[in-house]
């Protein structure tokens, strides 16, 4: 199982990025599958989850109605579109599955949100 976050970077607030999580190892479409952050100096903290088959996902409520989870089964790889960024949102993002009973994360994507 391996799990590769893309797409992080440094952007300006109310501005949008979008990361990536390929996955290997596994058919993601049959997991749950989520995404977390991490702060400097915070817990890890749940962002948003898909559902396997992507039939629901669940949001943190202090990114509802800017982020959208979503997944390409084609590619086997899972996004998360972030709009409307705040400072407040910098953190390292970590890519999750859920398979069993074991947790998989990936390496971390660094999101910085900074005029």
């Amino acid at each position: 199982v391996q799990l590769v976050e893309s797409g992080g970077g440094l952007v300006q607030p109310g501005g949008s990025l979008r990361l990536s999580c390929a996955a290997s190892g596994f058919s993601f479409s049959s997991y749950y599958m989520s995404w977390y952050r991490q702060a400097p100096g915070k817990e890890r903290e749940l962002v948003a989850r898909i559902s396997s088959a992507g039939s629901s996902t669940t949001y943190a409520d202090s990114i509802k109605g800017r982020f959208t989870i979503s997944g390409d089964n084609t590619k086997n790889t899972m996004y998360l579109q972030m709009n409307s960024l705040k400072p407040e949102d910098t953190a390292v993002y970590y890519c999750n599955a859920r398979i069993g009973t074991n947790n998989y994360w990936g390496q971390g994507t660094q999101v910085t949100v900074s005029s």
